[in-house]
């Protein structure tokens, strides 16, 4: 199992690490673009003159495309930031002559920001000039608020009225946003599906083992991490390969070499008592079928098998027939088609062992082949006795026989569940018993499709 030396690729973390520059340099790049070559838009502002008419009393919208002034009266007035305290800003003393009242019960309340605010006045004042109005006539840039204080105490509030719709500079970043995303998200997709293409490959090869443990070594290319582990996991697969296959040939050859003193003791026991003899043979026969049945076990085991596509439905099918022309109560009742990757040899030996196991024991089997979940599902009933709860997982180990069921009477050495559990787990499955409401054993395999 050895694996071809790779190239190396950039690491993962160099991979992330450039596509997350590139994604801010190209997000960066593009809001400057838009910033940059659309000219600045012209922020709400409004006259002192409106500004007096709304606190006189008058509504309605001002101006086209601007948010209308509303009012409202409240107790407390808004924080004054026109001018430094004891000073009185140009705005508010304009707006004082208009109202025609002293400046002291006017409080004007703006968002200042010196940089932006010059800017913005600049991009007004270009703006009335261009409608031919005189450009040093006094108006305020919104968001801002006009507090004035009436007779009983209460304070007129007017501002522009509150709305969702984004500012045209917010338009404009969102611009920015979405074609950026635009021009991104195809380079981000590139970028994500190489780097996840190899793990998705090794996650898949992973699986794959599970349900074949002789498949062949993983090949796959990708970042310096993904190299490594790869590297890593074929090493485990060799080591493991190698472990199951000594201990197989170990059992093999213990139990190929206790036929030589069973075979001796078959001959001794020719010279002991007619009823001594009869007991001992007995014994010495069944310790012959245990060997024999390991040895088939061992020899199966290290099996090369051949995995192809089959039908459940129609190998099911097959061995009822076949069981049914001997004699036997054997019937398909669900045979839906269902068709995986599997060892026919091996599956064949699995479901034989199970449908014998129910014949024996439970003198008729009924089959049920379906897919769920994308798992195929054979289940095998029995109207046996059943078994106790806590024989249902035993019965799988190797040479266990439930003693009232499991006789040398019975037939069986007690390895015929436990080849099935492995041919179902060497696919990636299982196989189980549950005990019927009605009487009997269901017999369950899982096989992945």
């Amino acid at each position: 199992m050895s694996t071809a030396r790779r190239q190396p690729t950039a690491t993962l973390f160099a991979q992330l690490l450039a596509l997350i520059v590139l994604s801010l340099v190209g997000a960066l790049t593009i809001n400057l673009l838009v910033v940059l070559n659309l000219p600045p838009p012209t922020p709400d502002f409004y006259r002192m003159n409106e500004i007096a008419q709304v606190l006189r009393g008058a509504t309605g919208v001002m101006g086209s495309g601007r948010r209308p002034l509303i009012s409202h009266f409240a107790d407390r007035p808004p924080v004054d930031t026109q001018a430094p305290p004891g000073l009185v800003s140009p705005g508010r003393e304009a707006l004082a002559k208009l109202l025609g009242v002293a400046p002291a019960s006017l409080v004007v309340s703006t968002d200042f920001t010196p940089f932006s605010d010059r800017r913005q006045f600049l991009l007004v004042r270009s703006e009335l000039t261009k409608n031919g109005e005189p450009s040093e006539e006094r108006f305020l840039i919104a968001p801002f608020q006009v507090g004035w204080l009436r007779p009983d105490g209460r304070w007129l509030i007017v501002e522009p009225k509150p709305t969702l719709q984004p500012s045209a500079w917010q338009m404009r970043l969102i611009l920015s946003i979405i074609l950026s995303a635009l021009v991104l998200a195809p380079v981000a997709y590139l970028f994500a599906r190489r780097l996840a293409k190899p793990i998705a490959q090794f996650a898949q090869a992973a699986e794959r083992l599970g349900r074949d443990p002789r498949a062949p070594p993983i090949a796959i290319r990708g970042p310096t991490e993904v190299d490594v582990a790869v590297q890593a996991f074929n090493h485990m697969q060799e080591r493991l390969a190698r472990y199951v296959e000594d201990r197989t040939a170990m059992v093999g050859a213990i139990a190929h070499d206790l036929r030589t003193p069973l075979t001796r003791l078959r001959f001794r026991v020719e010279g002991a008592p007619e009823e001594l003899r009869v007991k001992m043979a007995a014994d010495i026969a069944e310790m012959e079928a245990m060997i024999s049945g390991t040895l088939a076990f061992v020899r199966d085991a290290t099996r090369a098998a051949q995995r192809t596509r089959l039908e459940l439905s129609s190998l099911l099918e097959s061995l009822a027939d076949e069981m049914s022309e001997t004699g036997l109560d054997v019937a398909v009742e669900t045979a839906d088609k269902v068709v995986i990757d599997g060892d026919p040899v091996g599956l064949r030996r699995l479901f034989n062992n199970l449908l014998e196991n129910a014949l024996k024991f439970g003198r008729q089997a009924r089959i049920r082949v379906y897919a769920a979940d994308d798992i195929a599902v054979v289940e095998i009933d029995d109207n046996g006795c059943g078994l106790p709860e806590r024989d249902l997982e035993r019965v799988f180990e190797p040479f266990y026989r439930h003693e009232s069921s499991r006789s040398r009477e019975t037939g069986g050495i007690g390895l015929g569940l436990a080849v099935a559990r492995s041919v179902a787990r060497a696919h990636g499955g299982d196989a189980t018993l549950r005990n019927r409401p009605q009487g009997g054993l269901t017999a369950r395999v899982k096989l992945p499709l």
